[in-house]
């Protein structure tokens, strides 16, 4: 089998770049190592630019029907009575544009969309159940059940996850950092009403709940490191508890969930691949880097990686510049994007994962004033939606530590947007040129 891309890992990443190389009349070839879908937990929620991504693929009337909007983050700060003690919200609509809001979607059918929408193609091709065994210089080895398949291509790209075989083939080592928590994690019922996400925290306490559309919700909650098989030996209506205390709310509906077994264990580490390119080989999402989950960055990054290599190899064939050299565009554009959602993410693992009170006391006057000072508002959600990148400064700090007072003055809707990606920021190879 010859192609022009050759995709190991069928994910939404792999999905995403599959599908936008196909809209573009590159022929390419997709091993998914699963036959069927998989109970594991794996990213829901889409941020502002994956949403503006699925846009350009034409999905997003689509995906948004089958998904519940979120607009607000309620950041609650209980006492150790479990009394409300302080409450601010991140609200997405301080973002101007089309693309202010984040979506919760089923992992599985957000991959059945972008797979339907590329099945309609050609020059696509999808091997399920099919694993990706050895990547050489011009071809993939795979194996499906006891057959090997061999696959010819210009370019391999690795999307498999942390354990990559393309990441492997290229010679590329990484250093994995692990923290000091781990979570649980499932979905069961929710009320009706309740449809924006919310952040439930004491001193020593962390729950995460984020609805999902069909009146369900996906719920994180964090334990000390190695705690699990200790909680898995208490009977099911501890765990009920334990939500239940947090979030009142939920009393009646997480008492739906009958058994340990369908709540999962999720560990969270980081790490970040030194490089993302060798010769004709690329590594995007998990492979290239792995990001706490806290803010539901993970998936985002890879739909990200994918619209930027997918336009960027679509580029190349078309142009006929097909040296393998111009491939560093796109490490050059997701490097350093990368890199600081995930400090992002590793700041706001650190302010969760300490279990005392004044570490509870000072991130809840950070959020705090982060919810008060329309520029911090601003500059959170920017960065967490994936739309632009802007960093904190010294007087953002002095301001969230209380040492500066908060500014009052809002940004007009023009600057904001000025804060975005343009479309020369994110392929600036159309403008500098290939190769």
């Amino acid at each position: 089998m010859k192609t022009d891309v050759f995709i190991s890992g069928g994910g939404v990443g792999g999905l995403t770049l599959a599908l936008k190389l196909a809209q573009r009349g590159v022929d390419v070839v997709i091993a998914e190592r699963l036959a069927s879908h998989t109970p594991a937990y794996k990213g829901e929620l889409l941020q502002p630019k994956s949403m503006q991504i699925f846009d350009g693929l034409g999905l997003f009337e689509e995906i948004k029907e089958r998904a519940n909007e979120i607009k607000v983050l309620d950041m609650l700060e209980l006492s150790s009575t479990l009394a409300v003690r302080d409450q601010s919200y991140l609200d997405y609509s301080v973002l101007p544009g089309k693309y202010n809001a984040a979506y919760m979607a089923h992992h599985e059918e957000l991959k059945s969309i972008i797979l339907g929408a590329a099945s309609h193609f050609s020059n696509f091709h999808y091997l399920r159940g099919t694993t990706c065994k050895k990547v050489t210089e011009d071809k993939a080895i795979l194996r499906k059940g006891k057959e090997q398949i061999e696959v010819q291509a210009d370019y391999f790209i690795g999307a498999e996850g942390r354990a990559s075989i393309t990441r492997k083939a290229m010679g590329i080592e990484i250093k994995q950092s692990a923290y000091n928590h781990h979570f649980l994690t499932v979905t069961f019922p929710r009320p009706e009403n309740f449809r924006d996400g919310q952040i439930i925290s004491t001193y020593n306490r962390f729950l995460g709940l984020f609805p999902l559309p069909d009146n369900l919700v996906r719920s994180v909650y964090l334990i000390p490191e190695g705690d699990y098989q200790q909680l898995k030996e208490k009977p099911i209506s501890h765990f009920h508890k334990l939500y239940t205390d947090l979030a009142p709310s939920l009393d009646g509906y997480v008492q739906q969930l009958q058994e340990w077994k369908k709540i999962q264990l999720m560990i969270p580490v980081m790490f970040h691949a030194p490089a993302y390119i060798k010769g004709n080989k690329a590594i995007i999402g998990d492979a290239a880097h792995a990001v706490h989950p806290m803010a539901g960055e993970g998936m985002n990054m890879a739909i990200q990686d994918a619209d930027i290599l997918g336009e960027l190899l679509a580029d190349m064939m078309e142009s006929g510049n097909r040296q393998p050299e111009n491939l560093l565009w796109y490490e050059k554009v997701r490097y350093k994007r990368a890199e600081h959602v995930l400090q992002l993410s590793h700041l706001s693992a650190l302010a969760y994962s300490f279990p005392f009170r004044t570490v509870s006391y000072l991130r809840k006057k950070t959020v705090e004033r982060m919810e008060e000072d329309p520029i911090l508002h601003f500059k959170q959600m920017l960065n967490v939606s994936g739309l632009g990148m802007w960093k904190e400064n010294v007087r953002d700090r002095f301001i969230q530590g209380g040492f500066m007072p908060v500014r009052s003055r809002d940004l007009t809707s023009d600057t904001k947007e000025l804060k975005y990606f343009t479309r020369e920021e994110d392929y600036p190879w159309k403008v500098e040129g290939l190769v």
